[in-house]
């Protein structure tokens, strides 16, 4: 497989590890969009999130709090993002589930993630019944 995540899974290319164990890894990220940017990925390859076993993705999320909490402290970070991309279209870059963890310590770090109220435009009513049926 030609993955670079399985390929630093397994040593074969370098990556600065701040955690590992029998079911994930975690890794600074390249990019370093701030400051600890940091990479969590299963061992097992999943292209993403929603094909993830419920475990690897239980077990994944209390390591994503434990680093986070020790970014938060040892960087002094005055917040965080915790997210995943699905897919190209949302923005996902890399076909191996990751979660990132972004340490924020000011609004004016040149990432913006925003929610625009679209609740004039859509009925909940339709999107309900979509999901429903």
């Amino acid at each position: 497989m030609d993955c670079i995540f399985c390929k630093i899974i397994n040593k074969e290319i370098p990556g600065k590890i701040v955690y590992e164990d029998d079911v994930c890894l975690a890794f600074l990220d390249l990019s370093q969009v701030t400051d600890g940017h940091t990479l969590i990925v299963p061992k097992s390859h999943f292209d993403n999130l929603l094909e993830a076993d419920d475990e690897v993705i239980a077990h994944m999320l209390k390591v994503a709090k434990k680093l986070g909490n020790q970014l938060v402290e040892k960087l002094n970070a005055k917040g965080m993002n915790v997210l995943t991309n699905i897919n190209e279209t949302a923005g996902q870059t890399v076909k191996h589930f990751h979660i990132h963890l972004i340490p924020r310590y000011n609004e004016k770090e040149g990432i913006q993630i925003t929610f625009e109220d679209r609740s004039s435009q859509v009925s909940l009513d339709e999107i309900y019944d979509k999901i429903m049926k």
